[in-house]
């Protein structure tokens, strides 16, 4: 039982928070992840990995537009 209290103490790794924003852009999150998120995890750490996966986003988005306007011969 200490292993379980000492791993719900620590604070969440790179890859979960970048599980939890990109689970946020879906708008599916567990309620147990989300207070996690907000009693553990710093906000600064989050707001950077979803600036980055927006950006990240937005890239991929006009890269597939360009692609696509290419294709037609625009």
């Amino acid at each position: 039982m200490g292993t379980i209290m000492a791993e719900e103490e620590k604070k969440p790794t790179l890859w979960q928070m970048t599980k939890s924003v990109l689970a946020a852009f879906f708008g599916v999150q567990s309620s147990k992840v989300r207070e996690r998120d907000f009693s553990k995890g710093n906000p600064l750490h989050f707001i950077i990995i979803g600036i980055v996966a927006t950006t990240i986003f937005v890239l991929v988005v006009y890269g597939v537009v360009r692609l696509v306007l290419a294709t037609v011969g625009h």
